[in-house]
């Protein structure tokens, strides 16, 4: 696998532009079934792990309402599916970031042309004259928050209050890496739709079609096969030393609350000073860990609150923290070490 090759991941569709969805026949046929039987649901939270489809599947399901606005239609009652053809004019709307039906809630560049770490409550409120513009004669009006999990705290309330109030033709699809951490008055005005991770042959199918690589490729499999059903990790993990880089954290992470000082040196050694695609398999590691653990507790929430609060707060630190070392080129030995302090205090 050559680094062209392994740089190609970074460049992949924005799901906007995708219209293809590998896996989820059951979740997008829970949103069909939903949408034709004229009463569906107002706001869906769709969750699971990172970089199998979530986004994609939201845009894709927006699409399908904006281009066909009457639920009852024999159009509509008569799909299999939610595909919409890539030249429909909606879709290429969307595809443009042009429809007027559709807002989404994603980080954004700030004034000086960095990458926002939160979806900030401005934003956020743009909900409100983006709704109340006329929906009911217009059709409908879509919301894809990409993801939830970026929301500040203010940004989050003021999603809950139109969320309390929905306008009539309004659907809100909120995309979550960890829908347990999502406010529970967010929660509880949202059907819930999880989606799995995806089998190894559709990650490889998923790809080699989003990056350009033969699906025979030997190292695209193997990086599927260590991807846990993940596209987006996949293809982290075909750059470089990338998997080797996650089966060394991963065996850090297994010793927690313990901590090795020098393994630690020699894991910030191997993220190098600029290399890219060995930090976000190390955060990629990372994340996947803690998301393990918190959906592990989901079950018994009441027991472990306080676990469950500490690891929370602990994952917003290093997103932060990873988004500041990345954005600014930092060194990337005090991340490891802050890291793993973080969550050696949370686990003990």
């Amino acid at each position: 696998m050559s680094q062209r090759q392994a740089e190609r991941g970074a460049a992949i569709a924005h799901p906007r532009e995708n219209s293809r969805l590998f896996g989820h026949h059951e979740a997008e046929l829970a949103l069909l079934t939903a949408y034709r039987s004229g009463r569906i649901p107002h706001a869906w939270l769709i969750g699971g792990p990172q970089g199998i489809g979530k986004a994609t599947l939201a845009y894709r399901m927006a699409r399908f309402v904006l281009a066909h606005g009457q639920p009852l239609a024999p159009a509509v009652q008569r799909s299999e599916s939610l595909a919409l053809d890539p030249d429909d004019p909606v879709a290429r709307q969307i595809a443009a970031g042009s429809h007027g039906g559709l807002l989404t809630l994603e980080r954004t560049a700030n004034d000086r042309g960095v990458m926002r770490t939160v979806i900030t409550v401005d934003e956020t409120r743009e909900t409100i004259a983006f709704f109340g513009s006329t929906a009911a004669a217009e059709g409908w009006r879509v919301c894809i928050v990409d993801t939830v999990d970026e929301l500040n705290p203010n940004a989050a309330n003021a999603l809950l209050k139109i969320l309390e109030e929905p306008p009539q033709q309004s659907l809100f699809l909120l995309v979550s890496h960890a829908p347990a951490r999502v406010l529970a008055t967010i929660q509880s005005r949202c059907r819930k739709l999880r989606l799995r991770p995806l089998a190894t042959d559709e990650v490889i199918s998923a790809a080699a079609a989003a990056a350009d690589i033969e699906p025979s490729d030997p190292a695209l499999r193997e990086a599927a096969e260590a991807s846990e059903g993940s596209v987006a990790r996949a293809l982290t993990l075909l750059g470089g030393d990338a998997l080797k880089l996650q089966q060394r954290t991963a065996a850090l992470l297994a010793r927690l609350p313990q901590v090795d000082p020098r393994e630690l040196h020699t894991l910030g050694d191997s993220l190098g000073t600029s290399d890219r695609v060995a930090l976000a398999a190390f955060i990629d590691g990372i994340d996947r860990w803690i998301a393990e653990r918190l959906h592990a507790d989901e079950a018994c929430a009441n027991q472990n609150l306080p676990r469950l609060a500490r690891l929370a707060e602990v994952w917003e630190k290093i997103v932060r923290a990873a988004r500041d070392t990345e954005t600014y080129n930092l060194e990337r030995k005090p991340l490891v070490f802050s890291v793993f302090g973080w969550l050696a205090d949370a686990t003990r």
